[in-house]
């Protein structure tokens, strides 16, 4: 995974126009002290769907949740029509997703998502780690082999007990 220094990148908030599986939206601001797993995807990516999803929800099931929350963020930048969320809430039903999932926000008449601006991400699946203070300390773009994933998020649960 691509390493970011921490002390020159905090993280930037979520800017989501909807969120599935949970009961209130989430902030990053609220996370803080949890470190937080943000997989990026869309529904019509195959990466996403074969590899990035799942290990999110590997990630999910395997950590303990006061200490790592994990985050999906459709991030539709291509397809539109196709992506509504009415399809992905059947998606994310399919697919038992049971993570909290936040439909990224586009401005009006932009068809790149505010997030996905924000993290400077290049497509889907993109995998961002970011620590217990809220800074950003991974950022991949592409397939993660769960080893690594697991290694690095145990690392960054580690640093602050």
């Amino acid at each position: 995974m691509t390493q970011v220094d921490a002390a020159t990148h905090p993280a930037p908030e979520l800017d989501i126009a909807t969120w599935l599986n949970t009961p209130a939206p989430l902030s990053l601001a609220g996370l803080r002290g949890r470190v937080v797993v943000l997989h990026a995807f869309q529904m019509l990516c195959p990466g996403c769907v074969l590899h990035g999803v799942p290990q999110a929800q590997r990630i999910h099931n395997l950590f303990d949740p006061g200490d790592v929350q994990v985050i999906g963020l459709h991030t539709v930048f291509e397809h539109h029509d196709a992506m509504r969320e009415a399809s992905l809430i059947a998606f994310v039903h399919e697919f038992r997703v049971s993570f909290p999932v936040g439909i990224d926000r586009h401005a009006q008449g932009d068809t790149m998502p505010m997030t996905m601006t924000r993290y400077a991400m290049r497509g889907t699946p993109t995998l961002i780690l970011i620590d217990r203070a809220g800074r950003m300390r991974a950022h991949q773009f592409g397939q993660v082999d769960d080893m690594a994933v697991g290694a690095q998020i145990a690392r960054l649960v580690a640093e602050s007990k």
